[in-house]
């Protein structure tokens, strides 16, 4: 496996991981993320609590570098009205419901569903730029998507990387990850394994016997 100009590995797809992502930029159209950097950029001033999850969270927590599809950030799904306030006049918002997509605004003020997410893009004839997974609030507490026990302030579930960017613990994206059981998971699992202390595997364990009680990684952790 070669890497690409800039040192990232590319993601390892199966013929239906690409078949899938193919008819995906047919339906929706195509995307050209912001990197986390330039989301700080962008939402700096916003006084709510963001921060990075999926691939880019596992690369800032072990220096694994590889290809990004999109960038994902979440915040907190009370905060849904202040981000679409932010934003305005720069990105419009759409909210995805399980691939149904509406633009929030005066029409659609709020979401649907706290745990559902928001794709940001400049207008309709531009790609989309960000991924929004919502977290789900609990009187201003981080809630769990698939684990609703787990409740937390932010600032337990999340760390600070140099970069001055808040960023998802990773083996809260791992578990998040492993209800997918994609391949291109695999070297993220593989680069976090050696970082995680024995507390952080013993939760990701239980997280993973709750969710996802077959999988693989349990053997590996």
């Amino acid at each position: 496996m070669t890497s690409s100009a800039d040192g990232r590995r590319p993601l390892v797809r199966t013929p239906d991981e690409q078949a899938e992502e193919d008819a995906f930029f047919t339906v929706y159209g195509a995307w050209e993320p912001l990197t986390p950097i330039e989301v700080a950029h962008e939402l700096a001033g916003f006084d709510h609590p963001w921060w990075v999850v999926g691939g880019w969270a596992i690369e800032a927590a072990t220096g694994y570098r590889r290809e990004h599809e999109d960038t994902d950030i979440s915040i907190l799904s009370t905060d849904v009205p202040a981000f679409v306030e932010f934003v305005k006049g720069r990105w419009h918002v759409w909210n995805n419901t399980g691939g149904v997509i509406h633009p929030l605004g005066q029409r659609w003020p709020a979401v649907e569903q706290p745990g559902n997410q928001l794709w940001l893009r400049a207008d309709a004839t531009s790609p989309w730029v960000l991924d929004v997974p919502l977290t789900p609030a609990k009187d201003g507490l981080w809630t769990h998507k698939y684990l609703p026990d787990h409740v937390a302030p932010v600032d337990d579930v999340t760390w600070i990387a140099d970069d001055g960017i808040r960023y998802l613990l990773p083996e809260i994206v791992l578990v998040y990850k492993a209800r997918l059981r994609r391949p291109k998971d695999e070297p993220d699992f593989e680069a976090t394994l050696p970082i995680l202390t024995p507390e952080r595997r013993e939760w990701m364990r239980h997280a993973l016997r709750t969710l996802v009680p077959d999988h693989h990684w349990l053997e590996r952790l």
